[in-house]
């Protein structure tokens, strides 16, 4: 989603929408207390964050299960769906869209198995029948029917928490004091160190670099669905890329003809440039023309996050 104005500063706004942040927060606690988890029978790893938006968690995801097979071992992505209309447990195939199991879902197929479950215990037990070795969960950390072997809690390191407060008065889906002795390690995904609480677990350094491309010094026109739009449009400038114009759309839009024609027309004959998670929001049959800048998490210190993973997954 993308975030309202009044979530970057302490408020009016949001001072008056404090008491529901708090019932909010101690619903999110009262859950954490009270849940009885379904206890899988292959590890868990949980890459989940502690705000509403984009934190980088499902390139991170697809990081940790290119780690894992690079092992040898065959993980199997496990995600609710967002955006998606399918409820029950279903395996990602190559004939569904993200109409049918969400855009998250189509990028971590591309990459292992994925199964979409917006019940997560319910789709841990289809994977067991499927005998997946080891789950990552794309999200997750304040979902408690499934039991994590590893809980890794992704950070923003340019938006950190905004103003700190609790939905709907802010971003953070808990406090982070809170979410955080739940946390096995944090990720920081790109540049800045934002306060963590007094947090003393390990911490990680990644960020998302873009994949070899040919788009330095081309015209291009950039636009986005995603949660910060912004490090998009700084990535394609820095990878030398001719930014003409930049159109933002909400989090998760799907994209219609009408949307296609005028972001054709704005380009005057620019090319246009999304992210991947976008062009999986477009019709296949309209998608000439339009390009995706692919880009990976890339970790500061690999061999700690391979020390973490052997701990769940020895």
């Amino acid at each position: 989603m993308r975030a309202p104005n009044f979530w970057k500063h302490k408020g009016i706004v949001a001072h008056l929408l404090a008491p529901l942040g708090a019932l909010y927060n101690a619903s999110v606690a009262a859950k954490a207390a009270t849940a009885s988890p379904y206890r899988a029978p292959m590890p868990v790893i949980c890459i989940g964050n502690l705000t509403a938006g984009g934190s980088g968690k499902t390139p991170v995801a697809i990081a940790i299960g290119e780690r894992l097979k690079a092992r040898g071992l065959h993980p199997t992505f496990l995600t609710r769906g967002y955006g998606g209309r399918q409820a029950s447990p279903l395996l990602v195939k190559p004939h569904h869209t993200a109409r049918m199991v969400g855009d998250e879902a189509l990028l971590l197929a591309r990459a292992a198995p994925t199964i979409v479950s917006r019940d997560r215990a319910v789709g841990a037990a289809k994977a067991a029948e499927a005998k997946a070795e080891i789950l990552v969960m794309d999200d997750g950390h304040q979902n408690f029917a499934l039991a994590k072997n590893l809980s890794l809690v992704v950070v923003d390191g340019g938006g950190g928490f905004l103003n700190g407060m609790v939905l709907p008065a802010g971003p953070l889906r808990e406090k982070v004091a809170q979410g955080l002795k739940r946390a096995d390690a944090v990720i920081i995904m790109g540049e800045g160190t934002p306060d963590l609480a007094g947090y003393a677990g390990p911490v990680l350094r990644a960020r998302l670099a873009p994949l070899p491309n040919e788009l330095a010094g081309r015209r291009v026109f950039a636009f986005a669905g995603i949660g910060r739009p912004q490090k998009f449009y700084d990535t394609l400038q820095a990878v030398g890329a001719i930014v003409t114009g930049m159109q933002d759309f909400g989090d998760h839009h799907f994209y219609d003809a009408q949307d296609l024609q005028g972001l054709r027309d704005q380009a005057k004959g620019a090319m246009l440039v999304t992210t991947e998670k976008d062009l999986v929001r477009i019709p296949l049959e309209r998608r000439a023309g339009i390009i995706a800048l692919a880009v990976e998490a890339r970790f500061q210190d690999p061999a700690a996050l391979d020390a973490l993973l052997r701990k769940a997954a020895p």
